[in-house]
């Protein structure tokens, strides 16, 4: 036979094309628009445009299907999402379904229609490139019509071209999935060429029998699940987000009438509340449709969060408020983690996931890894503790899949478990910016359920698809710690606001939980509950992983400012309602103090006014306790030669360019900097990736470098007794950096105080830190405990870690001697060494250009410091002190704390009264130095019982308790949550 194959193939296209799709509305009259016309333009960037769209069915459509079917102005090439959208409502304001380019018809009943069109204008923005938008803001947008209305009809839809259209895409689509030399590729060819020349009734009449053919018993089993991904916020602000649910979540509820098989799954708590209050109608849809089981909350999470920035107790609380939404709300216990887009994954997970109830765990993004693939799809995955939780990474790698044979195909094939497994997930429907499934989706599913030469589609939900991977695969391979996202390394740094904003919120949320749980256990002073939940919710909305990392658009980082600078005055009120105001000091964090405390007023005692106007004096303080101001007794700091801090701890050498030349540990002798090199160097590299600026960090950018190794004057600003510090001032072409270099008085860590006007672009700004040490890796602290990276590049896997994140440490140490390096609000860092030293680089600001061309841009002022002597111990501390300050307050708690422990390798992260309001105190804890640990939990008052709880509060044992006092045996990096009922 002739090899024509090539011009059939085009045929086929050709037909489908031009003949069936234009074929579906064959039957057409155009409804009545108002004020809006077909033809007129609509839409200024960011509004809204409301129509009615008005007509009646002609008589002889009845028994037929009619649908409303709308064109506004539509970009074809271009999934929903960053573009025209609208909700479609009857004449009550009812919702009935969004549109989007993909869905732009709905059913509608007659004879008289009557409907309401709310049409968003929101601008098409391509985030991966160009150099910015300016639609990012209502500042810079503009006023330009985007769309222009070109459709507004009622059409019959013709059932036979209808069907006949999907067996001919799935059939098309299986054969050029098929191998050449295959004979069922040839068959389907040659019953198709026959196709096109029949009318459409004949043509499924051919082509039955090639759809009724059964697949192979062994083939693959993909189950499909819907799914709409919608970003929290992303290229389109939060109150957009809140349009989009509603759109995406009536289109699914919709459907789900019509294909009773659909099987959605939703996560995010914080969407489904914002339709409560919202759409309080489309809610009690949804619900119905999670009693009818076509809808499936998943995730257990408040929002999908960023993977690895949120601490550890906020990390917590997104799987508390999550999974108590759901269970409250729709009467549903999740039992799995839904992330398939954040861009990587602590290696606290597991054990979070499983304390908050859930059984596996889900990720896509994985398959973004730009050097190595993980080497599973379905594992157990196993935390810094031990815990293990079964996981499945989809081969289709996409979250946004649409049923073709392509991606059928390809999930098949990239399996990596063939042979022991024989089922994989895939979610499906357009996302990111919503849409989710559609009818043509759910036609190709049913097609697909059972088709020769094709992979086996069922649509099922993914509770059901985890319950038999299980079962076929117990014995799956372990991947330990952390899952690193092999791309996206620029979102540990971007938009460093927003990222300042949250690490503050998360120390003022836990000042005020201890303080108000104190002032109601000692005072019955009423606990605020309502006030610290509506807190809790912003933070954790604010930590969805398009806004903390930092890759929105500039209208969501300036709301997402805005918003911590109204969460942190709610929080002061209610560490000032619950500690009030006077000359005590709050100590909120896990260990004794005896430091040097800063203030705005003069303290009780003999201080030192500083040059900024504020106080320096000497105070004390128990773990999560209340202390004051004591006299001063500590060995002074003292300024000796031109810019050399001593005080008695460690002797600090800067030279005339504010470089910072010796770090020398008294006790041992030890110097922390690396012969000839020099400390806090700051350093700019050229930062303008090939693609995803806000996102990405090329390794490229560490070929080209420029040290701001001069400065414009470098002055001595106070000598002690308390305070001693060094004022360096440093310019480039555009950007101003003011450091203080401060050392304190009975302190080893030196301090640097940074206020910087930032204005370069395309741009990293790195601090390093040569330090005299030989360290083959480094401790760097996550939620809950740390991980040990390499510092050198032996595999791929090494090298392709060239940036990292930590939360408040990085620690390096040979066998007796280490440097910790704190930070209060960044994250990002590289490590390198030479053989002989080792490097390690904070990465301060970025400056990326897209999607916020401003990204930023302006006034930023952060913390970080060297602690030389340190070991692992003193790395938790310092990182624990250096974020949560001593504050001033009354002395009314002043007492024994709360809660104390005994042992300080067990870290109190939280204590807090319980959320069900009994009064109940809950304290959170952790094994922080990673090996077994006993304890003595003990409450300054009456317990009653003491419970071991899960994250959600709920009691799982009793604890045998010594009076007031608890034992406990905890293994490397274990959480425990105790409630002490009072």
């Amino acid at each position: 036979m002739h090899d024509d194959r090539t011009t059939v193939e085009e045929r086929i296209a050709k037909f489908l094309a031009e003949r069936l799709r234009p074929a579906l509305h064959a039957a057409r009259i155009a409804l009545d628009t108002a004020p809006l016309r077909v033809g007129d333009t609509w839409g200024e960037p960011w509004s809204t445009t409301r129509f009615e769209a008005s007509g009646r069915i002609p008589a002889e459509w009845a028994g037929r299907r009619v649908e409303a079917v709308f064109d506004l102005g539509f970009d074809l090439t271009r999934g929903p999402g960053g573009q025209a959208e609208a909700l479609v409502l009857d004449v009550d304001g009812n919702p009935l379904q969004g549109l989007h380019p993909y869905h732009r018809s709905l059913p509608v009943t007659g004879p008289d229609v009557r409907l309401v069109v709310e049409a968003a204008a929101n601008p098409p923005i391509v985030a991966s490139a160009g150099r910015g938008t300016h639609h990012g803001s209502l500042d810079t947008a503009g006023a330009e019509h985007l769309y222009q209305l070109r459709q507004a009809d009622l059409a019959v839809r013709d059932e036979d071209v209808w069907h006949l259209m999907h067996d001919v895409e799935v059939l098309s689509q299986l054969m050029h999935a098929l191998p050449v030399q295959s004979a069922r590729r040839h068959e389907i060819l040659r019953a198709l060429d026959r196709c096109v020349d029949l009318p459409f009734a004949e043509g499924r009449e051919l082509l039955a029998p090639l759809l009724s053919r059964k697949a192979h018993e062994s083939e693959h089993t993909l189950v499909a699940v819907g799914h709409a991904h919608i970003d929290s916020a992303w290229l389109w602000p939060i109150r957009e987000t809140i349009r989009k649910c509603t759109r995406t979540f009536t289109n699914v509820v919709a459907l789900a009438e019509e294909y009773p098989e659909l099987v959605f799954a939703c996560s995010s708590a914080q969407q489904y509340a914002w339709l409560k209050e919202h759409q309080p109608v489309v809610h009690e849809r949804i619900r119905a449709a999670v009693k009818a089981g076509n809808w499936v909350p998943v995730g257990g999470m408040w929002v999908e969060a960023d993977g690895n920035l949120p601490g550890g107790e906020a990390l917590a609380r997104q799987l508390v408020y999550g999974s108590r939404f759901f269970l409250d709300e729709l009467g549903v216990s999740t039992d799995g983690v839904w992330l398939p887009d954040s861009f990587g994954y602590t290696a606290a997970y597991p054990q979070l996931a499983r304390l908050a109830g859930a059984e596996w765990f889900l990720t896509q993004k994985l398959s973004w890894n730009e050097t190595n693939r993980l080497p599973h799809h379905t594992f157990w995955w196993e935390g810094i503790d031990g815990t293990r939780i079964f996981t499945h990474f989809p081969p289709v790698d996409s979250y946004n899949a649409e049923l073709t044979g392509a991606e059928l195909a390809h999930a098949a094939a990239n399996y990596a478990e063939k042979g022991v497994g024989t089922r994989s997930l895939v979610p499906f429907g357009f996302g990111d910016g919503g849409g989710g499934p559609t009818r043509e989706m759910m036609e190709r599913a049913r097609r697909l359920r059972d088709l020769e030469g094709s992979p086996k589609v069922r649509i099922a939900s993914p509770s059901e698809f985890f319950r038999e991977a299980r079962a076929e695969y117990p014995d799956a391979p372990v991947w330990r710690g952390e899952l690193y996202l092999e791309t996206h390394r620029g979102t540990y740094t971007s938009q460093a606001r927003t990222k300042r904003g949250n690490r503050r919120s998360e120390a003022l949320l836990r000042h005020a939980e201890l303080w108000a749980a104190s002032a109601a256990v000692r005072l019955g002073t009423p606990y605020p509950h309502d006030e610290l939940d509506a807190l809790w919710k912003r933070v954790l909305l604010h930590q969805f992983h398009d806004i903390l990392p930092g890759s929105s658009i500039a209208w969501v980082h300036r709301e997402a400012e805005q918003a911590y600078t109204e969460i942190h005055s709610g929080l002061d009120a209610v560490i000032s309602a619950s500690a009030g105001e006077g000359a005590a000091l709050l100590n909120a964090a896990p260990c004794d103090r005896r430091e040097v405390v800063i203030v705005s007023v003069p303290p009780p005692v003999a201080g030192q006014r500083l040059s900024d106007g504020r106080y320096a004096a000497f105070g004390r303080a128990p773990a999560l306790g209340v202390g004051g101001f004591l006299e001063f007794n500590a060995h002074p700091v003292r300024a000796t030669g031109k810019f050399v801090l001593d005080n008695g701890l460690i002797t600090v050498r800067i030279d005339g360019h504010g470089l910072v030349r010796s770090v020398r540990d008294h006790a041992t002798g030890r110097e922390a900097i690396a012969p000839g090199a020099a400390g806090n160097l700051l350093q700019l590299h050229p930062d303008d990736p090939v693609k995803w600026s806000a996102w990405n960090l090329d390794a490229s950018y560490r070929r080209v470098r420029r040290d701001l190794d001069t400065a414009v004057s470098v002055e001595l600003v106070d000598d002690g007794p308390l305070v001693a510090t060094v004022r360096v001032r440093r310019e480039t072409e555009r950007s101003v950096i003011t450091q203080d270099l401060r050392l304190a008085a009975g302190s080893r860590l030196l301090e640097v105080d940074t206020d910087i006007d930032w204005q370069e672009r395309d741009t990293i700004l790195k601090a390093a830190w040569p330090l005299d040490v030989l360290a083959t890796e480094v401790a760097a602290e996550i939620q809950f405990g740390h991980v040990r990276r390499p510092t050198h590049e032996n595999t791929s896997w090494d090298a392709a870690r060239f940036e990292q994140w930590a939360h408040r440490f990085v620690h390096v140490g040979e066998h007796g001697w280490g440097i910790a390096l704190v930070t209060d609000s960044t994250y990002g860092y590289d490590v390198s060494t030479d053989g002989r030293a080792t490097t390690v680089r904070l990465s301060l600001l970025r400056s990326p250009h897209s999607p916020d061309p401003q990204a930023d841009q302006g006034r930023h002022t952060f913390r970080y410091g060297l602690r030389p002597a340190a070991d692992l111990g003193d790395a938790i501390t310092a990182g624990y002190t250096f974020s949560l300050p001593l504050r001033p307050a009354s002395d009314r708690l002043r007492g024994k704390p709360l809660v104390s422990v005994d042992n300080p390798d067990v870290v109190v992260e939280a204590v807090k009264l319980a959320d069900d309001r009994s009064g109940a105190v809950i304290v959170r804890l952790y094994e922080s130095r990673g090996g077994r640990a006993r304890a003595l939990v003990s409450a300054d008052f009456p317990v009653t019982t003491a419970f071991e709880a899960d994250l959600l509060e709920r009691p799982s044992q009793a604890m045998a308790s010594r009076g007031n006092a608890v034992e406990l045996s905890l293994r490397p990096f274990q959480i425990v949550t105790l409630r002490l009922e009072r």
